[in-house]
């Protein structure tokens, strides 16, 4: 399966490249952004999130532009980190056959947490969130023992107060054409 990745949240962006959300340096990388999120880029994204591989011809003809001007449009919008085109992979057909979701209670620093969890193998997605977790992991493995020795050294980080792992039974469906506003 082909598809991208549309980020909803620009702080969340800063905060993978090592910027604060407070960071008084966002604030014009931020309106540069959304200055790029004009009505013709966010027609280019919606095609795209029907299939990354369709042709820049055909999504000019959608919108309007030629191929040129489509092709220059996408990788602003790649260079300014509001879309990705990536490969999106079933886990369980490349040998990932446990995956799960962990919460994870933390005291201390998460930022420090969270750039220490950016560095540990087999953590796919990382997210602070509001409510019974700080923060939520989700994490793919081979097996069970690996999925242990993960959660283990997740463990082992400083700060680190308590984890809850929700295995995944079965992938039911995962979408990435939820559109832009």
């Amino acid at each position: 399966m082909v598809g991208m990745r549309v980020q909803h949240d620009i702080h969340e962006s800063f905060a993978a490249n090592g910027f604060s959300a407070v960071d008084a340096n966002t604030a014009p990388l931020e309106s540069h952004k959304s200055s790029l999120l004009d009505d013709t880029n966010k027609a280019i994204i919606r095609e795209l999130q029907k299939s990354g591989r369709k042709p820049y011809g055909a999504i000019g003809k959608v919108v309007g532009l030629s191929e040129a001007a489509v092709r220059g449009r996408v990788q602003r919008l790649v260079e300014a980190g509001i879309i990705q085109i990536v490969a999106v992979t079933d886990p369980i057909q490349l040998g990932y056959r446990r995956q799960a979701l962990i919460g994870v209670n933390t005291t201390g620093d998460l930022d420090a947490i969270a750039a220490r969890l950016r560095e540990t193998d087999g953590i796919d997605y990382i997210v602070a969130a509001a409510g019974r977790f700080d923060m939520l992991l989700e994490v793919f493995t081979a097996d069970d023992d690996e999925l242990l020795d993960l959660v283990m050294r997740i463990r082992k980080i400083p700060g680190v107060d308590h984890t809850e792992v929700f295995t995944y039974l079965r992938l039911i469906e995962q979408r990435y054409d939820f559109g832009v506003r």
